[in-house]
């Protein structure tokens, strides 16, 4: 896996790829809309479910029969494999994580056992004052299948804004949720400097995968300089916690609601 150098810390993992970057460049651009933006979504996401489980999940060195078998049976083929005991939940942060996490959850069943994999759900808003400014966020409803114990639990949410609801809901999964879950991972496609912070103070045992650090707000000496290098000077989010320059309002996008 290519990953770009940043000072944010080893518990992030910034991919450098430049064909999911072009896509992720086109997905931001005013004049594209749907169907063409859950084709790009679709792409994105397996660029970034295909790095994760690359970079963390447990392989195997295994030896396989092939259709020479029956004519060469002294040879067989030694392949390194994802290990099938692996276990995986991806979790639907409704509404803009609804479709990535499907991507994933499919993803997953090309390469793990049908039994060792489930999708969560939880609807997921952030709560606001009256000068429309994040406070917090609500879980308003849960269908969790059961322990993530031993278990990869996957967040597949496209923007990483303020990290809140991310944090809720690693928090839900700790506290209520049997397990211990192995690890939590983080899916998006932006971030910013905020919620890097925010998210990976609140946990040690999250894993986050991004394709880009939107940092546009910063001062122009701190955007010249490397990512993370001025961690506190650095700014990604509005004054009404929306990423700039981000890619706009993603969960009305790929719903095609503008409510």
């Amino acid at each position: 896996m290519n990953i770009e150098n940043h000072h944010y810390g080893p518990q992030f993992h910034l991919l450098n790829n430049v064909f999911l970057e072009s896509l992720l460049t086109r997905l931001c651009l005013n004049e594209t809309k749907q169907p063409e933006i859950n084709r790009l979504i679709e792409k994105l996401y397996h660029g970034l479910i295909e790095a994760a489980v690359n970079e963390l999940f447990k392989k195997d060195i295994k030896n396989f029969k092939t259709r020479m078998s029956e004519i060469h049976p002294e040879v067989t083929l030694t392949a390194q494999v994802f290990s099938q005991i692996t276990k995986a939940v991806s979790v639907n942060l409704a509404r803009a994580g609804t479709f990535p996490s499907h991507i994933c959850y499919d993803f997953l069943h090309t390469i793990l056992p049908a039994e060792n994999l489930r999708q969560d759900h939880i609807f997921a808003a952030r709560t606001m004052n009256t000068s429309h400014q994040v406070t917090g966020t609500n879980l308003g409803g849960f269908k969790i299948g059961g322990s993530v114990e031993n278990s990869h639990v996957i967040f597949p949410d496209p923007m990483g804004a303020t990290g809140g609801t991310l944090a809720s809901a690693i928090d839900y999964y700790e506290k209520q949720i049997e397990g211990p879950a192995k690890s939590f991972i983080a899916l998006h496609l932006i971030v910013t400097p905020e919620y890097l912070k925010k998210v990976l103070n609140h946990s040690k045992r999250i894993q986050v995968f991004a394709l880009r650090v939107d940092r546009g707000l910063s001062p122009a000496e701190v955007l010249k300089s490397p990512l993370g290098l001025y961690w506190d000077q650095e700014k990604g989010l509005n004054e009404h916690q929306y990423i700039v320059p981000g890619a706009g309002g993603l969960g009305e996008l790929l719903n095609n609601s503008f409510v």
